[in-house]
């Protein structure tokens, strides 16, 4: 199966969510967290830093409620800013 190439506003998502998520993790270990969410430390790392800019909606879920966020809260810092044309 041949996935089709990220956008640059998916990439751009995907950087934002992985510095929401690092701002939120604040103090804790990547290990705590993710152990918290029931993802591996790899896959939270991967999301992070971008270099898995789309996780599925589950584990964001689960994420968010390992941080203390709220869906809505991360739907807002994610959506990227319309640049006016």
């Amino acid at each position: 199966m041949v996935r089709t190439p990220l956008t640059p506003q998916e990439h751009e998502r995907g950087e934002r969510l992985g510095r929401l998520l690092r701002a939120a993790r604040g103090e804790r270990s990547m290990v705590e967290v993710a152990a918290t969410a029931g993802i591996s430390a790899e896959t939270l790392r991967k999301i992070e830093t971008g270099r898995a800019p789309t996780p599925a909606f589950f584990t964001v879920a689960a994420l968010a409620g390992a941080l203390g966020l709220s869906m809505d809260e991360v739907a807002q810092q994610c959506t990227p800013v319309p640049v006016p044309v």
